[in-house]
């Protein structure tokens, strides 16, 4: 194969691969011809965002002309006001992707030791290799991260970084508040704990300790892709001590953000009633999964997330041939990528319609795969 490496990139970009941490589902679409029936791999929000917010993005087409407040003012404001923080502790960014990519610049020198946990969320691992950090991986625990062998990992290595999501994505376990304040309390010297609570908003009582706006051995991540139902407008925001949040400013994109979707963010964010009957939705969805799941000899893993990880009891070849003939079939979903994770597939909670299609596919996916 000829090599088309463009030799004016730096060494370390021409070391890495040309490829995303996932191939999204309008790609597979591409390549099958034809759309997907049933959209329950990427843990979007089917049911869709607060009528208020689309109403405020709409409201916002006619200024689009203009750029986005660099500073996200009003929306920083609010998010303040909803956490009962300083705006000084919030940064807003291009969802928790950009913001770990901005992260990982503002800490990460080539060759700095970075831990996270062996088939964990994976565009981390991304933006890591991305700035020249070196991945020091830690096995889960069962079918959780493990956030003491996360520490003694970092202890080990010198790591400047240490990667846990709580609640976790693939596989949708969680730990209590207390465990994550143990954990926080417990960085060694030097590092920083970058706690991802995307998944938050769905999680039980009890699984996100007290904010601590002074505390620098931790930054945590929230976005309004999930729970919100905007993934698309990219709106995700870190928060730590005021001079952790300020170091953004040395190196963001400040015109990154898109206008409509700051809108979009705000009005969402007030309507908290809107964001109580999704979870309600997400609850009763995840329900439903876990039913179909059993209906076909699957187990189900306990789930504080948008997603169920069902347990498909063999090992990955398996599992993979299961998210393939479902792809057949017109339904996309997805699987961890690691050993021991992979004997899971994972299905997104979704609408009522979406998810009798993946019931109705599922026995001869199944039947199909074990040939």
């Amino acid at each position: 194969m000829t090599d088309t490496t463009d030799p004016r990139l730096t060494p370390l970009a021409a070391t890495l691969p040309a490829s995303v941490p996932f191939v999204g589902p309008e790609a597979q679409e591409r390549i099958r011809g034809v759309a997907f029936d049933a959209r329950l791999g990427a843990n979007e929000l089917g049911f869709g965002p607060s009528p208020k917010a689309i109403a405020a993005m709409q409201a916002e087409t006619a200024e689009i002309w203009k750029y986005a407040d660099p500073e996200s003012h009003d929306l920083r404001q609010a998010l303040a006001t909803h956490h009962g923080i300083s705006p000084d502790n919030i940064m807003i960014g291009e969802g928790i992707d950009g913001l770990l990519g901005y992260l990982v610049r503002l800490f990460i020198n080539a060759g700095d030791a970075v831990v996270t946990s062996e088939g964990a969320y994976p565009t981390f691992n991304y933006h890591v290799a991305g700035f020249g950090g070196v991945l020091h991986k830690v096995p889960y625990k069962g079918d959780n991260e493990d956030p003491l062998a996360l520490i003694e990992k970092a202890r080990e290595v010198g790591a400047k970084l240490i990667y846990i999501a709580n609640p976790d994505n693939p596989m949708g376990t969680w730990h209590s508040a207390a465990t994550i304040q143990q954990m926080i309390g417990n960085v060694p010297e030097g590092a920083l704990l970058v706690l991802d609570e995307a998944y938050v908003e769905f999680a039980p009582e009890g699984t996100a300790p007290a904010i601590d706006t002074t505390d620098a051995r931790v930054i945590r991540f929230r976005t309004f892709s999930k729970a919100y139902g905007m993934a698309g407008a990219r709106v995700g925001y870190g928060i730590s001590t005021p001079e952790v949040i300020s170091a953004f400013n040395k190196i963001r994109n400040h015109f990154g953000m898109n206008r409509a979707a700051q809108a979009g963010a705000l009005a969402a964010l007030n309507d908290q009633p809107h964001l109580a009957q999704t979870l309600k939705q997400v609850a009763e969805a995840r329900t439903r999964i876990g039913e179909i799941a059993a209906e076909n000899g699957l187990t189900a893993l306990p789930s504080a997330t948008n997603f169920v990880a069902i347990d498909c009891g063999r090992d990955g070849a398996f599992a993979a041939r299961i998210v393939s003939e479902l792809g057949k079939a017109g339904i996309f979903i997805r699987m961890p990528f690691s050993d021991p994770q992979n004997r899971c597939i994972r299905v997104s909670a979704g609408p009522e319609t979406e998810l009798d299609l993946f019931a109705k596919a599922l026995p001869a996916a199944l039947k199909a795969a074990r040939v």
